[in-house]
């Protein structure tokens, strides 16, 4: 199954894309934005697309392959953009796309332990090996977050990253489970998780739904986010796609939670009127009509900046 991109209308048309233009896609994907991008920006416009997943990337390759001579692939994170545009000469610069959310496959279909609905292996990285570092970071699978986190450390990184609001009491009870028997596979993570809240909400339900969120949305979001440094990431990049754009170039960022906007929207006004200028000074959000066809879309914010000439 192939991933179905949001925002894709509003996000191509705030990029105000021309033939020949060149454009980046820091989180490749399954290609779907880049697709079109391309179609946009044809007969001769290029594309740069980069994803630390290596599966993403080869299926990317099949997914563009009409496109192959003017697409450049670069399997690295894109908090090292400048150094993926150096490398492969990639200039001008005039679009630059980071869609931050995740993609259905990798979730669901690559056994990585993203998922809290299937049982497997608790690992949930987007790459393997060095290319998931941060400078100065540890490359930790989630099993090692969880089984040598301190109490107050799972509990902090609960509140945080998933602004989970059992943060203490589940990260106590991780740590009483842990004791015994080391966690390794999502669902002792699920059941620990379910189990805190049945006795918190003195429920016996199988899964106590809570605002129509399953009891380990907000602990996997949290995992997430740590194993593969998102946030660390994502406040690096965003200063070297602001430098790589052309004057004139726009820069889209989507987001879907509240940490990830926090540190676009703060970011942006801090450089309006000096590097950037905005393009919509409140996020795009999706319409009712692709929330009903993709629910996954109903939390995704688009903001978008300028590039303009330096203030001299």
């Amino acid at each position: 199954m192939r991933h179905e991109p949001v925002l894709m209308k509003e996000t191509i048309d705030a990029l105000n894309l021309k033939p020949g233009n060149n454009v980046i896609d820091c989180t490749l994907g399954d290609a779907g934005h880049s697709e079109v991008m391309l179609e946009k920006i044809s007969p001769n416009g290029k594309l740069l697309g980069i994803d630390l997943d290596p599966e993403a990337v080869l299926r990317a390759k099949q997914f563009l392959y009409n496109f192959q001579n003017r697409v450049t692939l670069a399997r690295d994170n894109f908090a090292n953009l400048q150094e993926i545009i150096t490398k492969n000469d990639f200039s001008p610069v005039n679009a630059i796309l980071m869609d931050l959310g995740w993609s259905t496959p990798q979730f669901e279909e690559r056994g990585r332990g993203f998922s809290f609905l299937v049982d497997e292996a608790l690992d949930m990285r987007y790459g393997v090996g060095e290319m998931l570092k941060v400078e100065g970071e540890e490359s930790l699978t989630a099993a090692d977050v969880v089984n040598t986190y301190t109490e107050e450390e799972l509990s902090r990184l609960f509140k945080n990253f998933g602004e989970e609001n059992l943060n203490k009491e589940i990260a106590r009870a991780v740590k009483v489970y842990r004791k015994n028997k080391k966690i390794e596979k999502t669902g002792e993570l699920v059941e620990i998780i379910l189990e805190t809240y049945r006795q918190k909400l003195k429920s016996d339900k199988e899964i106590p739904w809570v605002g129509g969120l399953h009891p380990a949305t907000k602990v996997f979001q949290a995992l997430r986010i740590e194993t593969n440094h998102e946030l660390e990431s994502l406040k690096k990049a965003l200063p070297q796609a602001v430098s790589a754009l052309s004057s004139g170039g726009r820069l889209a960022v989507i987001t879907f939670h509240s940490l990830e906007d926090r540190i676009v929207k703060q970011y942006f006004q801090s450089i309006v009127n000096k590097q950037v200028k905005l393009i919509n000074k409140k996020p795009i959000s999706a319409s009712e009509e692709e929330v009903k066809n993709n629910p996954r879309s109903r939390s995704a914010k688009l903001r978008v900046v300028e590039k303009i000439h330096p203030v001299k």
